[in-house]
């Protein structure tokens, strides 16, 4: 016997992505000035002997990093890059210039060499393939360019103690859609984190020289934890955020 016709089922709503969860406005694009404040005074040491440089700000944001960053980088052009357009638009208020690109795909709209610096602050756990990334960011970076990294550490002294007791360690996601089993209440879409040991490796493998590991508070920690956490800074491998300073061989 034959079965039946029977009406085709409605389709499925799409699934929103990793694309649509970081133009969603709600998505917090700002980092801590702390963070932004240690970082950019690394690279004014670095920059000391070169006038006029282009820093390249690598995931932008909304901007507010790079314009705190740009009253400890006098004299250089910044240049936010971003390719969340919702981003782009909240970062033009703030930074002169302001590009779309993108680490994947079609890369960076930039030359070989253009850049005497790039930031890249809290963007790498956010990636699919971080490996084609730092190629990309090799590759707008001239000889002896430098590129400054940061990202939460995975061993944070708090993380430590959450893994003990069976936590999810903060920084970790394991759903865009809600925060599930640790601490805190906001998705920031984290696909992967970092030790500092892991840290170094993985950027002297794509052909930097390391030249220094440090830490940074974050500014999402408890008030009555806060001197702890600014303590923990002075061991790299216990702090909340790492700050890599690397040069391009």
């Amino acid at each position: 016997m034959t079965a039946p016709l029977t009406p085709a089922a409605e389709p499925r709503p799409r699934t929103p992505g990793l694309r649509d969860f970081y133009e969603n406005p709600e998505v917090p694009v700002a980092s801590g000035t702390p963070r932004t404040l240690r970082q950019s005074r690394i690279l004014a040491r670095a920059l000391a002997g070169t006038p006029g440089a282009t820093v390249l700000d690598v995931g932008c944001g909304d901007g507010s990093a790079a314009a705190t960053a740009a009253r400890l980088l006098p004299g250089h052009r910044l240049v936010g890059v971003d390719w969340s357009q919702d981003a782009l638009h909240r970062a033009a208020a703030r930074m002169p210039y302001v590009v779309r690109g993108e680490l994947s795909g079609s890369g960076l709209p930039f030359a070989d060499g253009a850049a005497d610096a790039v930031l890249f602050s809290e963007v790498v756990e956010h990636l699919v393939d971080p490996d084609a990334a730092l190629d990309e960011i090799r590759r707008v970076l001239r000889p002896g360019g430098h590129l400054m990294l940061s990202t939460p550490n995975l061993a944070a002294w708090y993380n430590r103690g959450l893994l003990l007791a069976g936590v999810q360690p903060v920084f970790s996601e394991v759903s865009l859609r809600g925060v599930h089993g640790r601490p805190g209440r906001e998705v920031v879409g984290h696909l992967r984190l970092y030790t500092a040991r892991a840290l170094r490796s993985f950027v002297a493998a794509a052909g930097f020289e390391v030249r220094g590991v440090t830490g940074a508070p974050f500014h999402g920690v408890p008030g009555p934890l806060r001197p702890l956490d600014r303590l923990a800074c002075a061991a790299p491998s216990l702090a909340s955020i790492l700050l890599l300073h690397a040069r391009k061989r």
